[in-house]
């Protein structure tokens, strides 16, 4: 699709994705390339990173690929290092590697829990840590009057609760939380704006293929207000979106991507019924007091 911003919109950025090398975590790189800036990318699998800069270089973006895994802090201080001395700078960091898989809760082991704790919590405190001299207002590599962009890729799973996941959602509600607290702290004492995204289900990603069943996605289609998956564009447009100067006051906030779906409840009753059930209400209602229960019946 098209994308509805100026393809000049990140000219001169440097931006350093983890995850870059699949599914949503691609998009956005390649969207972000596309919109000129030049991409660095994260991940513990070489030979999905090198297909990545491939197709990235293809298109004519700047792109290169650092092998690495965000729960090591060497690796994470030694790509963020990498990056800055490929490029000359830094930019923007988004935190988009995660794990997940469907498990009960009682059959979740307790290093299984941590596993997924780590990747996405505390994978994503330490990139930002190590980030953070680097995207810092008068950091190392950066003459800009204001400081650089950290975007988190979150969930909407801890907003209620969610079948199977309390892993990913203790670990997303924790990314969510350390979005507002550097946003608060670093916007306040380096101007960097920390902003989330809270993707909703999104077709042809490994995260559908491996939690979700056909039979599951018909659902979602079913439940979610717009009738429709989301797909890998949207969330790299509302990484854009809040990467550029059009979001250069957003700070602070997770952005919903996900079709109204966290707000919707499975149609127990067909909308015919309910108006017919509305308008025996108000028939009631006009000939006496509504829900006073006939005592005799009890």
């Amino acid at each position: 699709m098209e994308s509805p911003f100026k393809p000049n919109i990140l000219h001169g950025k440097v931006s350093l994705i983890t995850g870059g090398g699949s599914g949503i975590g691609f998009e956005i790189s390649t969207q972000f390339g596309k919109h000129g800036a030049s991409v660095a990318i994260m991940g513990r699998r070489r030979g999905v990173l090198d297909s990545a800069v491939s197709a990235l270089q293809s298109l004519g973006i700047p792109a290169v690929g650092f092998e690495g895994d965000v729960r090591k802090q060497e690796d994470a201080k030694r790509v963020v290092e990498s990056t800055v001395k490929h490029f000359g700078q830094l930019d923007i960091l988004v935190n988009a590697a995660a794990g997940n898989f469907l498990v009960s809760a009682e059959d979740l082991s307790p290093n299984g829990f941590r596993t997924v704790m780590d990747i996405d919590s505390v994978g994503t405190f330490t990139m930002c840590h190590e980030a953070l001299n680097y995207l810092k207002k008068g950091g190392k590599c950066r003459s800009s009057a204001t400081g650089g962009t950290i975007m988190n890729i979150s969930a909407t799973l801890h907003y209620t609760a969610s079948w199977y996941q309390i892993h990913v959602s203790a670990a997303k509600a924790a990314v969510d939380a350390l979005t507002r607290n550097l946003a608060l702290e670093w916007g306040t004492d380096y101007d960097i704006r920390v902003n989330g995204i809270a993707p909703g289900p999104i077709s042809d990603t490994p995260g559908m293929s491996k939690l979700a069943p056909e039979e599951i996605n018909s659902k979602a289609r079913d439940y979610t207000p717009l009738y429709r998956l989301g797909e890998k564009w949207d969330i790299a447009m509302a990484a854009l979106y809040l990467a550029s100067d059009a979001g250069k006051y957003v700070n602070g906030t997770t952005l919903i991507v996900d079709g109204g779906l966290w707000l919707s409840r499975p149609h127990h009753l067909p909308k015919e019924s309910v108006k017919q059930l509305s308008r025996a209400v108000e028939k009631r209602s006009r000939s006496g007091p509504v829900g006073v229960p006939n005592r005799s019946k009890l």
